[in-house]
């Protein structure tokens, strides 16, 4: 199987990246949140129980940068964040491990 630089086969890059892009505990319920429609940050983070102010910057700022979500601030200096159409291509995989998840846990734990 050729590899690329690093020593991962071709045919998994681009599984890595997937995973590195949504890596953390954070930006699947982020992303989840904003699929509802366009939020401040204070809406997310009442979405988002349990992540402080800080972490939710952090993965924001992670999110924007690999243009799944958009920050946009108004005349008003009021800044909103909305999911965008490549972020919403995640949709189906959300879908996908959510059916897993359940199918996991039914047989880890028996629910």
């Amino acid at each position: 199987m050729l590899t690329q630089d690093g020593g991962c086969p071709k045919s998994i890059l681009a599984i890595k990246d997937a995973i590195e892009t949504m890596d953390g505990r954070w930006k699947l319920p982020i992303l989840i949140s904003l699929s509802a429609g366009t939020k401040r940050f204070k809406e997310i983070a009442k979405d988002v129980s349990g992540i402080s102010d800080k972490m939710l910057s952090k993965e924001l700022k992670e999110l924007e940068l690999n243009k799944l979500i958009t920050r946009e601030v108004s005349e008003l200096s009021v800044v909103e964040y909305s999911i965008t159409e490549h972020g919403k291509s995640l949709e189906k995989v959300m879908k996908e491990l959510y059916d897993w998840g359940l199918e996991h846990r039914r047989q880890i734990i028996g629910k």
